[in-house]
């Protein structure tokens, strides 16, 4: 099938939903306000399979450890609703927090899932931390890789998985019933879109993945991945609409020509400093949120490459 007729499957999953023909899924996000992270755990009502999206691993930086507060709380909410986790779903290699993927697998079950163009992204960080022949550049670190248009099965409810590139190449949304979860394509109508200019990103890109995914309804509930308080705004907000998307997104609402779009994105990326978190969260994430295998005196280390992004 074409990109076209898997955004047409995507378009008349949500209508069904919308005509009242499918069950639309329930939705819990959980904020982590240190790296404006919003991650949800989605199930199907009827049978209370559910999926988690893009988890966060607590991280002090200064201090090199990691804990689990935020995925406890996910965890504790999974288990007082009596749901069944089948899928642990990444939009992509995040570089602003490190997954916690792999443990809530420990203690939830369910696949560890993302874009098979992660495969890129392993190359290209690959060789930014000079990772030897023991990192493998295949996926293998992650349960399942998915390509456009994909379908998972979610209970009752369908996923089914956009490819939207620009932020990175391996940027996946997942259309869940009614719900898009879009990752960092873009963010609530009052703050725009995301950064464009990591290794192997694209404004082009970027502005034709986000056209596309507003091909879907206008009622298509749209879940972000982070929020940052527009100005004058003073609360988080984590979910909007595709409607409201193209009507009041500052940087792609209709009417905006692709030529302006990466003229503004250009040039706005040239004036953002690296993310935070953006060097341990690559290392982490590009092996599905595992950490590095421990050295000889049993430590795990994460790499500072200097002078390179």
């Amino acid at each position: 099938m074409s990109k076209d007729s898997h955004l047409n499957q995507a378009i008349e999953q949500v209508r069904t939903v919308l005509g009242g023909e499918s069950a639309a899924p329930i939705v819990k996000g959980f904020f982590h306000e240190p790296t404006f992270t919003a991650s949800y755990v989605v199930h199907d009502p009827a049978t209370k399979v559910a999926a988690i999206v893009d988890s966060v691993l607590d991280f002090d930086q200064p201090s090199g450890r990691t804990s689990t507060e935020s995925a406890d709380e996910m965890i504790e909410y999974v288990r007082s609703h009596g749901l069944s986790i089948k899928y642990l779903l990444e939009t992509h290699a995040h570089a602003d927090h490190l997954s916690a993927a792999p443990y809530l697998q420990e203690k939830l079950g369910g696949e560890i899932v993302i874009g098979r163009e992660i495969l890129t992204v392993q190359n290209v960080f690959g060789k930014v931390f000079n990772e030897g022949s023991d990192f493998a550049r295949d996926g293998s670190q992650f349960d399942l890789l998915v390509d456009d248009g994909q379908t998972l099965e979610l209970g009752e409810i369908s996923i089914i998985a956009l490819h939207v590139p620009g932020h990175t190449p391996a940027d996946l949304a997942f259309l869940i019933g009614n719900a898009a979860f879009v990752g960092d394509t873009m963010f609530m109508p009052d703050y725009g879109t995301a950064r464009a200019d990591f290794p192997g990103g694209d404004a082009r890109t970027l502005f034709r993945s986000i056209r596309r995914l507003m091909e879907l309804p206008a009622e298509t509930r749209v879940f972000l991945c982070h929020d940052y308080k527009a100005p004058g705004r003073n609360v988080f907000a984590w979910e909007t609409t595709i409607g409201a998307e193209r009507e009041g997104n500052i940087h792609v609402h209709d009417g905006v020509a692709e030529e302006d779009f990466v003229a503004m994105r250009t040039a706005r990326d040239a004036t953002l400093d690296m993310p935070r978190l953006i060097l341990p969260s690559i290392q982490i994430n590009m092996r599905a949120g595992h950490m590095p295998e421990p050295e000889s005196n049993g430590t795990r280390y994460l790499k500072l490459p200097l002078n390179t992004l």
